[in-house]
Order: C-alpha cells, then structure tokens, then sequence
C-alpha cells in the first residue's frame, strides 16, 4: 500500500514533532535532575557550614567559662588575701590603739 505524497510529508511532520517533544522532555528532565543535584549539594554545604560553626561556638562558650572560672578563682584568691593582710594589720595595730583609746578615756 503506497501512501500519497502528501499523507508522507505529513507522517514526517509528525514523527518529527514527536521526536522533538521527546527531545524537550529528557532536556526538561535533565534540568530538574541538575536542579535537585545542586539543591542537595547546596543542603549538604549548609550542614557542613552550620555543624562548623555549632563547634566553634561550644569551642568559645567552653573556652569562656574556663576563662570565667579562672578569672573567679583569681578573685578569691585576692580577696582572700586582702582579708588576710586586713586581719594581720589589726592584729598588729590593735594593742597601739587599745593604749591611745586608754589614754583618750583616762585623760579627762
């Protein structure tokens, strides 16, 4: 069965439009493939940035407190040692006063 000359052009014409449509589809299909692989790279990037940056904030918050207690220890340390020199210095003075505060009372 032969097909007329113009049923074939129009066969081709067909084949060809289905041929394209195919060809829109796998590059529309690649392209959302591409898009979703780049979304996921971008999130995996993401995660990699934040866990980053979660340790050097807990590195820093538990470096501070260290610092903190450090600096806390060091400030008992130094009162402790301010009441030492306080309480030392009136021991020592306590019998010059005694002797002016008798002698203030007893001189009238």
């Amino acid at each position: 069965m032969e097909v007329p000359a113009g049923q074939d052009g129009i066969q081709r014409l067909l084949a060809s439009e289905k041929e394209a449509q195919s060809v829109v589809a796998k590059a529309r299909k690649a392209r959302t493939d591409r898009l979703k692989q780049a979304k996921d790279e971008a999130d995996r990037e993401v995660q990699a940035y934040k866990a980053q940056r979660e340790e050097d904030f807990k590195r820093r918050q538990t470096d501070d407190s260290s610092a903190s207690e450090e600096s806390a220890r060091n400030l008992i340390e130094e009162a402790e040692a301010t009441v030492r020199s306080v309480q030392q210095s009136i021991q020592d003075k306590k019998e010059d006063v005694l002797k002016l505060l008798l002698k203030h009372v007893t001189t009238v």
